[in-house]
């Protein structure tokens, strides 16, 4: 759902090499599932002390985010509680997917909204973004009867994402994007078919295919792909978002973002800049109330 690879230059976060190991992620999950959720905690706070001593990359990266959302400089505590956090949401991931979600107290804000769009229109585009839980808002969908697929670029994050399915009784279908040709004919099947897709739209494979707009304070740069696939498919778009709170809480979110489906072909252009400066925006408001839920664990305003 972007743009051809052809020499368009890769994003620098494709290009990082995923920590870990995959032998070591699978005992992690078991542990887990096996002395429960509590206990299997513990280990987090080792993980999270890890990357904070020895990955200097995604710590100047949190250290660069913490001060734009948080408008100073961060302290040391803050900087080892983004990092917690992240971590947190990752285990949970290995609960949400055995369905444990009485392990966890969700609340969900504007579910109606959400399912009178889809009423309407059959299924929607839901649009998230790497703050949060994506996972989170899956087990929504499941316990509410609101199917989702996610559509990703699967290339990193092979491991976490391998250690997951081996220990998960369910088979999570993805559609692959990026270079894939035919990923925007597999979303459009899906949504005919009342399957609503997720996308996690604030990454694109490719530098070049992207809008730049004001992102807490600085330009930023967005992928275009998404939207623009939303304008052709003619579907309405809905922001979610599965905000970790601590200890077993979550909050997810759905906010309307855009209505492709009636907009003329002569005025998309002009619509998908509106919804990316408001997906923008929206995600600015979520980072400032939420600030320990991004990410985006490299240099997300890095010039060209």
């Amino acid at each position: 759902m972007s743009a051809p690879a052809g020499n368009l230059r890769a994003a620098p976060w494709t290009e990082r090499r995923e920590r870990g190991w995959l032998t070591l992620l699978r005992l992690m999950a078991r542990f887990s599932l096996r002395v429960g959720r509590a206990p299997g905690r513990l280990i987090l706070y080792l993980i999270a002390a890890y990357y904070f001593l020895f990955a200097p990359r995604a710590r100047r990266a949190s250290s660069a985010y913490l001060r734009r959302v948080l408008g100073r400089a961060p302290r040391a505590a803050e900087r080892f509680a983004h990092l917690l956090a992240f971590a947190s949401t990752i285990h949970d991931r290995v609960y949400l997917l055995n369905g444990r979600f009485e392990l966890f107290d969700i609340e969900v804000h504007d579910e109606a909204m959400l399912r009178e769009r889809i009423e309407r229109c059959g299924a929607v585009l839901l649009f998230g973004a790497h703050l949060g839980s994506f996972e989170v808002t899956r087990a929504i969908g499941r316990r509410a009867a609101l199917p989702v697929v996610m559509a990703a670029h699967t290339g990193n994050a092979r491991k976490i994402n391998a250690a997951l399915a081996a220990i998960s009784p369910e088979t999570l279908p993805v559609v692959p994007v990026g270079d894939n040709p035919l990923a925007l004919l597999e979303v459009q099947r899906l949504l005919e078919q009342g399957t609503s897709v997720g996308i996690l739209a604030d990454r694109t494979p490719r530098e070049r295919s992207t809008e730049t707009v004001s992102f807490l304070g600085s330009p930023a740069r967005f992928p275009t792909g998404p939207f623009r696939a939303a304008a052709a498919l003619g579907r309405p778009v809905v922001l979610m978002a599965g905000l970790y709170l601590g200890a077993n809480r979550y909050r997810v979110v759905f906010a309307p973002l855009a209505d492709f489906s009636d907009v003329p072909r002569g005025a998309r252009e002009a619509a998908v800049r509106t919804a990316i400066e408001r997906y923008a925006k929206q995600l600015e408001q979520l980072c400032r109330a939420h600030p320990y839920n991004w990410f985006n664990f490299y240099d997300f305003w890095a010039e060209s």
